[in-house]
C-alpha cells in the first residue's frame, strides 16, 4: 500500500494526443493505441489497460534521458530503447485517482478492510512460520514483531497482493503522463525520481529493468517499498548475498524493521493512547502539529485534552483524530513510534490500522 514511500493519492484522467513519429520533440496529448501484446511479466488484465506509445519520442523523456546520462552515466542508446518499449498504463492513471471530493472520511470503514479474519489468520500463520526472523529483527532493530507483522499484513497480506505491474511502465506513465491536478508537477517530479531509482536499482542488481514488478504506483515486494526506499533501506536479512523483497519474506521483515528504526522508532516506547477532548474546536492547532510528537501531558491538558491512561510527565505526544463519518470522531495521543509508522504511509488511518492489526494478530496467537 507504500508508495513506501507503503506512498498520497491524486487526480483526474490526463488525456494524451496521438504520437506522430516525425514529431520527436512534441509531447502527445493522448497515447496512440495499437494492438496489444502480452509480455511474460504481465497479466491479461494489465494488457487490456495498456496503450502503446513511444515514450522515447517525447520531449520531456528526451530531457530526462539526457539527465540520466549526465548524472548517472547511463548509456543513451540503451535508455532510448528502454523507453521505446515502456507502456502507457491507463490502469495506473485510474487507480491513483483520489476519492471523490467531499466524500466523508470513515475510520471504522477503513479499519474493517484491514483488521478482518483473513488478514488476522494469515498474520498468525506468517508469525508462526517466521518467528525466529521476527525475533531477530526485534532484537536488532528494536521494532516489535507484531508491528512488522501488521505492516506486511496491511501492505500485501503477507505477499499475496504484491502487484504484477511492470514498475518501469507504471513509473514512466506517472512520471510523464500524470493526471491534471494542482500539484501535478510535484507528483511527476516524485515519480521521475523513483523512475531513476528503479533504473539504478536494476543496474546495481544486474537485472532486466522490466523484470521489476510491483503495484500500480511502482511499489515493490512484500513491504511495498518504492525503488528509492529499496535502495536506501532494504537489507539482506536472510544472508543470501542479495536483497529480494518479492521472494524473501525474511528480507522483507528485516527491511521493514530497518526502515522504522531509521525513521525514529524507539525500542520499548509505547505507541498510542485514547483521549477525550473537552472542546474539539479548541484543538485545531494541536491537530496540525505535523507528523511528530511535540507536546507534554501538561500542555495537552491545558488545551482540554484528557488522556485515557496514566503517562509520564516527560512523554512527548501528538494529538490525532480519526473521523468516523456521521459518528463521533475518535481522538488518540500518539508517541513518535506512531509517527514513525506514518513515515511509511503518511496517513493516520494507515498507521492505526497497522497498530490494530498487530494487536489482533498477537491476541489471536495467544501472546
Amino acid at each position: 500500500m507504500k508508495f513506501r514511500l507503503r506512498l498520497s493519492s491524486l487526480l483526474i484522467l490526463l488525456s494524451l494526443a496521438c504520437l506522430i513519429p516525425a514529431a520527436a520533440h512534441a509531447d502527445p496529448a493522448k497515447p496512440h493505441k495499437s494492438s496489444k501484446r502480452k509480455s511474460k511479466h504481465q497479466t491479461r488484465h494489465q494488457v487490456q489497460d495498456e496503450e502503446f506509445v513511444n515514450f522515447s519520442q517525447w520531449k520531456q523523456v528526451q530531457t530526462f534521458i539526457n539527465e540520466l546520462v549526465t548524472r548517472d552515466h547511463f548509456d543513451k542508446a540503451q535508455l532510448q530503447e528502454l523507453f521505446s518499449k515502456a507502456h502507457y498504463l491507463d490502469a495506473a492513471i485510474k487507480l491513483i485517482k483520489p476519492a471523490a471530493p467531499g466524500k466523508t472520511k470513515n475510520w471504522q470503514a477503513y479499519r474493517a478492510r484491514f483488521v478482518e479474519p483473513t488478514r488476522i489468520a494469515a498474520g498468525v500463520a506468517f508469525w508462526n512460520e517466521h518467528e525466529l526472523a521476527l525475533q531477530r529483527a526485534q532484537e536488532q532493530y528494536g521494532v516489535p514483531a507484531e508491528i512488522i507483522v501488521g505492516i506486511l499484513g496491511v501492505e500485501t497480506i503477507y505477499g499475496r497482493n504484491a502487484g504484477n505491474f511492470r514498475v518501469i511502465d507504471t513509473l514512466t506513465t506517472l512520471a510523464f503522463a500524470y493526471p491534471q491536478t494542482d500539484n501535478r508537477e510535484a507528483r511527476m517530479a516524485f515519480f521521475r525520481s523513483e523512475l531513476e531509482s528503479a533504473l539504478l536499482l536494476a543496474r546495481d542488481s544486474d537485472i532486466d529493468p522490466f523484470s521489476l514488478l510491483g503495484s500500480y504506483a511502482g511499489a515493490i515486494g512484500w513491504p511495498q517499498f518504492m525503488p528509492s526506499s529499496v535502495r536506501e533501506y532494504a537489507v539482506d536479512f536472510d544472508g543470501t548475498g542479495k536483497i529480494d523483497l518479492r521472494a524473501s519474506p525474511v528480507d522483507a521483515i528485516g527491511s521493514v524493521a530497518n526502515y522504522l528504526k531509521i525513521h525514529g522508532w524507539q525500542a520499548g516506547e509505547p505507541i498510542v493512547f485514547p483521549a477525550t477532548l473537552a472542546d474539539p474546536a479548541s484543538a485545531s492547532e494541536l491537530l496540525s502539529q505535523g507528523l511528530a510528537a511535540k507536546y507534554t501531558i501538561d500542555q495537552l491538558k491545558a488545551r482540554g485534552v484528557q488522556p485515557g491512561a496514566d503517562l509520564p510527565a516527560t512523554q512527548l505526544l501528538g494529538l490525532i483524530d480519526l473521523q468516523n463519518g456521521d459518528a463521533p470522531t475518535e481522538y488518540w495521543l500518539a508517541t513518535n513510534n506512531y509517527f514513525a509508522i506514518t513515515q511509511y504511509n503518511r496517513s493516520y488511518f494507515y498507521a492505526m490500522s497497522v497498530v490494530d492489526l498487530s494487536r489482533a494478530v498477537r491476541a489471536e496467537r495467544g501472546q
